[in-house]
């Protein structure tokens, strides 16, 4: 059979650019990181900026373009830690790093005070600070390595330079040699890298407190955090209120079209296209050490289920598109709620049921996974209309939805979870049949126990 009950899988005349595909999910990037949606596009544009006016060739603006964009690839891969430290959000931990000069050491304890376990006394607060200060040292060197060498893999697995990745890799490093992780100083720090820590920095304090706070930032940390030269560049353009106007806009994404390099543009055809749903679903299953490789494998079950039940092979790619990135929703949830061992409350309950809502959001943005909104959105539709976040019935949920929801019920089923063991094949598919009919597609179910038998 084929999965008669959802449109055909688009057939596509011509490729997309890289860049308008990987900037629509930066956004995903961006509220993992605590930032608004258009965090790294806006960093994209000052990046630029500084690099056309400090004179960067143009041969080298290609690499820097998408490191500017991908700056945050293994933004997910410290979340567990961070919050396991802190006792608190993960986004508004990051949030909130961004704007200290944790370098020094007053702010670094400001910082530790107001966000360590913020529903807990001030003595309580003032003994964790106290017990983090005196048994994790250097645990803050060891959260920005995880991070920084996370995202450089994850843009090695896209193709991306050595330029690029290691930009990646060095942007917490500072000109005087107090960054991280390496302590790198001056030109040992990657000049990409140099362009990329200055940028993202004056993105944050711009959105947060304006254009002149964020230039007054950047001059008082000149030659400690970051390149006196690379300064004098943002400087030179600090009354340019285009600029400020395109960065701070509705919509920064659509003046990044004349930024790419002409001859470093990246057309993403069928193979990347696939590429970036991988690459992607390693960033979503790092955020909790429960859920790794949870979206391949549920990309696993997924095809296995499609090609049982005959699916067109278009069909199937599509579906395991879908599987890879079902879960991206889950990048805009605290870590502390998706790792919490005990019951959760009702508020904490629907801030996880709102993630399929918030992967409709983040996939709608990318016009090259059209096809997959709908399928990837609804992995958690039941077939008597009381799943969520749509709660549509039977007749709107398409056979490829049906399939992936089967995929990853089962998948959770039997992996750990923190609030239980990994659940045995039988009594998982027991559990799924019991289902069947009601909350599952019998058919889809059945494929996947045959497969397992």
């Amino acid at each position: 059979m084929t999965a008669s009950l959802t449109p055909a899988a688009p057939v596509r005349d011509a490729a997309f650019r890289t860049s308008e595909i990987l900037s629509a999910l930066s956004c995903a990037l961006d509220i993992t990181e605590g930032q608004p949606p258009g965090h790294a596009v806006r960093t994209c544009l000052i990046g630029m900026r500084i690099a056309e006016r400090a004179g960067v060739p143009a041969e080298d603006r290609g690499a820097l373009f998408y490191a500017l964009l991908l700056k945050d690839l293994g933004c997910s891969s410290n979340a567990a830690r961070l919050c396991s430290l802190f006792g608190a959000d993960d986004r508004g931990l990051k949030r909130a790093h961004k704007l200290t000069d944790w370098s020094r050491r007053g702010p670094s304890l400001v910082y530790a005070f107001r966000n360590t376990l913020p529903t807990a006394s001030p003595m309580a607060r003032a003994l964790r600070v106290a017990s983090m200060a005196l048994g994790e040292k250097g645990s803050g060197r060891e959260v920005t390595r995880t991070r920084c060498e996370r995202g450089a893999e994850i843009a090695a697995m896209l193709g991306f330079s050595d330029a690029t990745r290691e930009a990646i890799r060095t942007l917490d490093e500072h000109w005087d040699g107090h960054g991280m992780p390496d302590g790198l100083a001056g030109t040992a720090i990657p000049l990409s890298g140099r362009i990329v820590g200055l940028a993202q920095s004056v993105e944050v304090f711009t959105s947060a407190f304006g254009v002149d706070a964020a230039i007054a930032m950047a001059v008082e940390r000149r030659g400690k955090w970051f390149d006196p030269y690379l300064v004098d560049a943002l400087v030179s353009f600090a009354e340019d209120d285009d600029l400020w106007a395109a960065v701070l806009g509705r919509s920064p994404e659509r003046h990044l079209g004349g930024l790419e390099p002409e001859d470093r543009i990246l057309l993403a055809d069928e193979a990347r296209l696939d590429d970036i749903a991988r690459a992607f679903a390693r960033v979503i299953d790092a955020k909790s050490p429960f859920t790794y490789l949870h979206s391949e494998r549920v990309a696993e079950l997924a095809v296995t289920i499609g090609r049982r039940l005959q699916f067109r092979e278009a069909e199937v790619r599509e579906l395991r598109r879908a599987a890879l990135l079902h879960d991206i929703g889950k990048l805009g949830v605290s870590t502390l709620i998706l790792d919490k061992p005990d019951r959760l409350t009702e508020r904490e309950r629907a801030e996880i049921r709102v993630h399929p809502a918030y992967t409709q959001r983040i996939l709608e943005r990318v016009t090259a996974f059209a096809g997959i909104v709908g399928v990837a959105s609804a992995h958690h539709e039941r077939l008597d209309g009381k799943g969520y976040h749509l709660g549509l019935p039977a007749e709107r949920l398409s056979m490829m939805s049906r399939a992936l929801a089967v995929a990853d019920a089962y998948e959770a089923l039997t992996a750990d979870r923190p609030y239980r063991r990994a659940l045995p094949r039988n009594e998982a598919l027991a559990i799924l049949r019991g289902l069947s009919g009601s909350a599952l597609c019998a058919e889809a179910v059945e494929a996947l126990a045959s497969e397992a038998d």
